[in-house]
């Protein structure tokens, strides 16, 4: 298939014409180029009126500002060129008489081009302003150059018949002039870029905010949700106690009705002892509450650790055994340091104690401190208290010989 574009091999640029291929390599030294099957199209940007010559050069512009609506302003058929014949080609895709008419670059005043190409505007775009702004002067051409600076073929070099002829040259600008007009142009960009950093900062700025209010809103879900799941488990557990109460109280009359069997004595009758239950629970609900003393903590974490692992007695068992074993040395020797320093990543303890949950706790109830960014478990000598380790050593008496520990 016949090539219908010319592409730049060193910055992939796809451009119409032999000539436009050639003002090209004077702008920026490349000269690798070959014939493309993608035509050369004119897309222009609905919302800031940005053209763009390819499919690829619409995708990034659309990647780097967001826009994504174009206007296919495409007004040629597209014709197959060739690397051999550039003249002829363009000839015939511009004028069907071209042998009759030949077209050659307007004259325009060398003056002004000289000070346009100064100013660091590509001859061709300089060549086009001063056609097309009569050669009246520098600051008529700068100001075209500035109006119709989207133009998808600003950069082409203008051809007119050959019997046509520009007017006479005008008068060139003064240095200071040009100085003025150059000075404008860079405000002009500059204003431009910063409006545009503008925006999107702004863009940004709403984007952040977006993302703080979802982060908030999925943190509040997870929240409600702990809260159900705790309300859930605290339901569960005194359900639990509840039947584990009943369970007893049936154990307990039970053996009453044994004994009173052995015994000889006639059954209980069951309605008697009824009536005193309300009494009992209406004294109860009378007492003030009061706050939880360290040795209840201590009950808790114990029954909290079994209640967590109820499945594995052997493990709670042996957990409740090496945490006596840990109040015991203490009391028998507080000023040995190796028995009040545990390394929290010591594997025996971490099997036996540190993996269970509440384990850590309950030492910690007892006085243990983590230090050395937590990788010990330490207590220090003047910390010690006696009653709380005597007060530790009994609750893990009662955890392991107690068959109905943690049942309640």
């Amino acid at each position: 298939m016949a090539g219908v574009s010319l592409e730049c091999g060193d910055c992939g640029a796809l451009l119409k014409s032999v000539e436009e291929a050639q003002e090209h390599a004077e702008l920026t030294s490349h000269s690798n180029f070959v014939e493309s099957t993608e035509a050369v199209l004119n897309l222009v940007c609905t919302t800031c009126s940005k053209p763009c010559r390819s499919k690829t050069e619409s995708d990034l512009h659309t990647k780097r500002t967001g826009h994504t609506e174009f206007v296919d302003k495409t007004m040629e058929t597209v014709k197959p060129i060739s690397l051999e014949a550039p003249k002829a080609a363009m000839e015939i895709a511009n004028h069907e008489d071209a042998a009759e008419v030949e077209m050659v670059v307007p004259d325009v005043d060398k003056n002004i081009l000289e000070e346009l190409e100064a100013m660091a505007f590509p001859k061709a775009r300089a060549t086009r302003a001063l056609h097309y702004s009569g050669n009246a002067s520098l600051e008529a051409a700068v100001n075209w150059v500035v109006e119709h600076e989207n133009d998808p073929d600003v950069d082409e070099m203008p051809k007119v018949p050959a019997n046509s002829n520009a007017g006479p040259p005008k008068p060139a600008l003064t240095p200071e002039e040009v100085k003025i007009k150059a000075q404008e142009l860079r405000e002009r960009a500059r204003k431009k870029k910063e409006e545009e950093e503008k925006r999107m900062e702004r863009e940004r700025e709403k984007e952040r905010i977006r993302i703080g209010k979802e982060l908030l809103e999925a943190k509040r879900i997870e929240e409600d949700n702990e809260r159900k799941r705790i309300i859930l488990l605290r339901k569960a557990e005194k359900e639990e106690e509840r039947r584990a109460r009943e369970k007893i109280r049936q154990k307990v009359e039970e053996d009453k009705a044994e004994r009173r069997r052995k015994l000889g004595l006639p059954a209980e009758d069951p309605a008697a002892a009824k009536p005193s239950v309300p009494v009992v629970e209406e004294k109860k609900s009378s007492l003030p509450i009061r706050p939880a003393t360290k040795t209840e903590k201590m009950r808790e974490c114990l029954r909290s650790l079994k209640q967590a692992h109820k499945e594995e007695d052997a493990k709670v068992k042996r957990a409740f055994q090496t945490l006596l074993t840990y109040m015991g040395n203490v009391a028998k020797n507080p000023d040995e340091e190796k028995f009040r320093k545990i390394r929290l990543t010591n594997q025996t303890f971490q099997e036996r104690v540190g993996s269970l949950r509440g384990g850590i706790e309950f030492m910690e109830l007892c006085g243990f401190e983590k230090m050395e960014g937590g990788e010990f478990l330490f207590l220090p000598r003047d910390k010690i208290d006696p009653a709380v380790i005597n007060s530790a050593g009994t609750e893990l008496n009662s955890a392991i010989n107690n068959p109905f520990f943690g049942v309640l």
